[in-house]
């Protein structure tokens, strides 16, 4: 799916379309697919539910992925909902505190 289609699914769906609001962040981490090699990544919002991300690689749509955060032993796992160039939506397989992100 392209940017422009992707901003018109956005539009249509509303408001309500997310479970939980999202929070503004720049936070770097790393993102991986189940069984590969991990890539940087900058965390530009999150929610309890997921997070949006620039990756410095390309992941299919449906792709599982691990977010780790540099200097913390948490890591999440994720199935990618959407992509648009470098930027990817993500949702978590679990909720995630966002205490996690505030480190």
């Amino acid at each position: 799916m392209n940017f422009t289609a992707f901003k018109a699914r956005i539009a249509e769906a509303g408001p309500e379309r997310r479970r939980a609001g999202r929070s503004p962040i720049e936070l770097d981490a790393k993102m991986r697919e189940l069984g590969a090699s991990g890539v940087d990544a900058t965390i530009l919002n999150v929610s309890e539910r997921g997070f949006m991300a620039i990756a410095d690689a390309h992941f299919d749509v449906g792709a599982r992925v691990w977010l780790i955060l540099p200097g913390r032993r948490e890591r999440a796992n994720a199935v990618v909902k959407w992509t648009a160039g470098d930027r990817i939506g993500a949702e978590f397989a679990e909720p995630v505190s966002l205490e996690v992100f505030r480190g």
